[in-house]
């Protein structure tokens, strides 16, 4: 099965069309800039080479005809006809407690990830408009909706809620909710097929840091906690999020410079995480070049940045009564061999050992980096949210046949 799977993000589509028989990527890129004079499609080409399309100011639809003109372009393209894509899978950031799986799309589905516009004013929209677009080039091919949310449904209440007014849970659905779940969820399962585990009995932290991260307490192949929350600002330092911190604090710069809502948004979005605090970058390799040449707040950043993620490891271990497994994924996780190091280092009481030489040459491929002796398996497995996404897709679609 030929399956289309799309990220629409507020000013970018990214695409995969993978085949799910051969288990391959037949063709893969993204448009950016969408809404500017200077949009375009960057893409690969059947060599392998890259390529780059300009289109000039384009909206979402617009933007998703010229990926499928592209895919069926005789030249650069790797079918024939927009009939040879059997299913259009979505990746859809929130779904509230409206959805604990991946969903077919209807009208139904449409309202009510519209209902949860006010939760990723940001992302949803976009979302939908991708649905919106698929639906009007393409309108007999199944969609599929796949919620970044859904994997965290299964969190106990004691881990989603916050210790706000409770009538703030009931009428607003403020709660945790956890992002990042698609990658999670196929980490866990992937980590555990690749050790030779039992899923269902085995107690696994999840790390999917990069530019934005998250930690998920994998029980028994549930998640039961994770660090994300309402909003994906909340939980680890990331590259430009604030990640965990008081309230108070930004209440207080709130009063103090007279900022307003947006301001403080964007305060806490755009210029915090490492950047923020570096003062240099969001970019974790500018950030540990820095560190090498003794740049002291970029020591800074690396070591809070670490820390956190430590803390969230220790934390989630404890709650779980014990660990099985640590995984990293995304691209520090899978990437950044200094992090890991470091990282691992203070969980040696807990009996996690790494192999240093191995690690510092394991980037990008699924590694078991700890030693014989380690009492907790670690684990390097690159994420491929895309290829859940066509699992999800395909599975649903052939339930309707």
């Amino acid at each position: 099965m030929k399956i289309l799977v799309l990220n629409c993000g507020s000013s970018s589509v990214k695409y995969k069309l993978i085949d799910t028989v051969a288990d391959n990527t037949l063709a893969e890129g993204g448009v950016e800039k969408i809404g500017l004079d200077d949009g375009f499609l960057k893409y690969k080409q059947p060599d392998g080479t890259k390529a780059i399309k300009e289109l000039g100011h384009i909206d979402h639809k617009q933007a998703v005809e010229a990926i499928l003109n592209t895919l069926t372009d005789p030249k650069d393209g790797c079918i024939k006809s927009y009939d040879e894509i059997d299913a259009v899978g979505h990746r859809v950031v929130h779904g509230a407690e409206k959805f604990s799986s991946s969903v077919l799309i209807t009208d139904e589905v449409i309202q009510q990830v519209k209902d949860c516009y006010d939760l990723a004013p940001l992302h949803n929209p976009a979302n939908i408009t991708g649905i919106e677009a698929i639906t009007s080039l393409m309108p007999n091919t199944p969609q599929v909706g796949v919620f970044d949310t859904a994997f965290h449904q299964t969190m106990p209440a004691k881990s989603f809620m916050y210790a706000l007014p409770y009538k703030y849970y009931t009428e607003d659905g403020v709660r945790r909710y956890g992002f990042h779940g698609t990658s999670h969820r196929y980490v866990s399962m992937r980590a555990a097929e690749f050790l030779g585990l039992n899923p269902d009995d085995c107690k696994m932290v999840t790390c999917h840091v990069g530019n934005g991260g998250s930690i998920t307490a994998v029980l028994n192949g549930k998640s039961v906690d994770t660090s994300m929350g309402l909003t994906p600002t909340e939980g680890l330092m990331m590259g430009t999020r604030v990640g965990d911190v008081d309230p108070g604090a930004l209440t207080y710069l709130m009063t103090k410079h007279n900022l307003s809502v947006a301001q403080l948004q964007n305060i806490i979005n755009k210029e915090s995480g490492v950047a923020g605090v570096s003062g240099l970058s969001n970019d974790m390799r500018e950030i540990e070049a820095a560190d090498k040449e003794g740049n002291e707040r970029a020591q800074l950043a690396l070591d809070m940045y670490e820390q956190r993620i430590i803390k969230y490891i220790g934390a989630y271990a404890a709650e779980m009564g014990g660990l099985d497994v640590i995984v990293f994924t995304g691209g520090v996780g899978e990437n950044q061999t200094g992090v890991r190091e470091n990282v691992c280092a203070p969980l040696k009481f807990m009996g996690v050992e790494i192999d240093t030489e191995l690690n510092a040459r394991t980037r990008g491929t699924e590694t078991l980096i700890s030693l014989p002796s380690s009492k907790v398996k670690v684990v390097v497995i690159p994420t491929d949210e895309e290829l859940m996404i066509a699992r999800d897709t395909e599975e649903i679609v052939n339930s309707l046949r």
